[in-house]
């Protein structure tokens, strides 16, 4: 916390202050839109009673609004809003690492392990034993995250192990492999294929405050461990033999950054299924505002990824005339956003 608070000052700290009471207002917003409108004072009530165990606010209240404020919308809007904020912590990780901005958390196949195993459960008709589905596409995705490292490294030449470039390559075999098998597992799965490819596709309908706490969870230690090797980030994008040189070890700084990228993006990928862009996005144009500097980046990012989900998800559950899969929506409008920072990266 010492180091959060340290970072977090002058432009910084107002820039925090600014993005996170833009959240707020997004999350309240949120909460009073969809089938049943809820006035704003009465959200603004609700919450008050409830934080200041006020009673008599919440006797008073409608049971309607309790029930789909407490048990509907606010579970869903902060599990949204807390895997926004973890892929692009994520993100900025692996952006940091790779030293390429158009990396985000699925670079390394981590997404394509997570949809594995979650196809396998679905296929098993695990969906209705305890956290079936999310504990088995956990595990495929951090399965593949170390077959990747695996893969990448070279007892030959360690000084080449862990590069960027051994990483890309080894995701890209990886993530290949997995994709064939997703597609083996839809053409056996019969009637249950409709449930793969709905999960596939990312949602949040019918989270829970236990996926809210789980995420949060691992983004409190993700957060923590991201700002503790803040500095050392910062100087491995000065390249390898600037980092060794000023006391970084390369090594093994990388291992816990990529473990602990891939894990934020893991337990997000088993909550919500694959969500892409994010990740890629929001590092990216927070950039501009903050600069390299990932103890400032990441705190932004992670706000900034809060609201971009949360707003993402408004439109598709109370805008739109029918709720489309949350991962469709990002991949339409963030699909057209990479092409350009692509295009705009490669005459650099």
């Amino acid at each position: 916390m010492s180091i959060l608070l340290n970072i977090l000052k002058g432009r910084t700290a107002y820039l925090v202050v600014l993005f996170s009471l833009f959240l707020v207002l997004m999350i309240l917003i949120s909460l009073s839109m969809g089938y049943i409108h809820i006035p704003m004072l009465d959200i603004i009530s609700i919450l008050y009673g409830k934080i200041s165990g006020n009673l008599q606010i919440l006797e008073n209240t409608s049971e309607t609004y309790l029930t789909v404020i407490f048990d509907v919308r606010l579970p869903r809007i902060l599990t949204c809003s807390i895997v926004g904020a973890a892929l692009a912590v994520s993100g900025g990780l692996f952006q940091g690492i790779l030293l390429n901005p158009l990396a985000d958390p699925y670079t390394l196949g981590v997404s394509a392990g997570a949809a594995f195993g979650a196809s396998i459960a679905i296929l098993l008709n695990l969906s209705a034993a305890f956290v079936s589905v999310p504990a088995f596409a956990f595990t495929g995705a951090c399965t593949t995250l170390f077959l990747v490292m695996f893969l990448s490294y070279s007892s030959k030449n360690p000084s080449l192990s862990l590069s960027s470039n051994n990483l890309i390559l080894s995701g890209i075999i990886v993530a290949a492999i997995l994709s064939a098998g997703i597609s083996f597992l839809k053409f056996i799965a019969n009637e249950q294929v409709s449930v793969i490819i709905f999960w596939l596709m990312g949602s949040f309908a019918s989270k829970t405050w236990t996926d809210f706490f789980a995420v949060l969870i691992f983004l409190m230690i993700g957060l923590f461990i991201s700002m503790f090797f803040a500095r050392d980030l910062n100087l491995i994008s000065l390249g390898a033999k600037s980092a060794t040189s000023l006391g970084v070890d390369l090594k093994k700084v990388t291992i816990i950054l990529l473990v602990t990228g891939s894990m934020l993006a893991a337990i997000c990928v088993s909550v919500s299924g694959i969500i892409g862009f994010v990740g890629l996005l929001v590092p990216h144009t927070v950039r501009f505002i903050t600069g390299p500097d990932n103890r400032k980046l990441i705190p932004l990012s992670m706000i900034a990824g809060a609201f971009l989900l949360l707003f993402a998800d408004t439109i598709t559950r109370a805008v739109l005339p029918h709720e489309i899969p949350i991962g469709v929506l990002t991949a339409l409008t963030g699909g057209p956003v990479f092409c350009w920072i692509f295009k705009k990266n490669r005459f650099k």
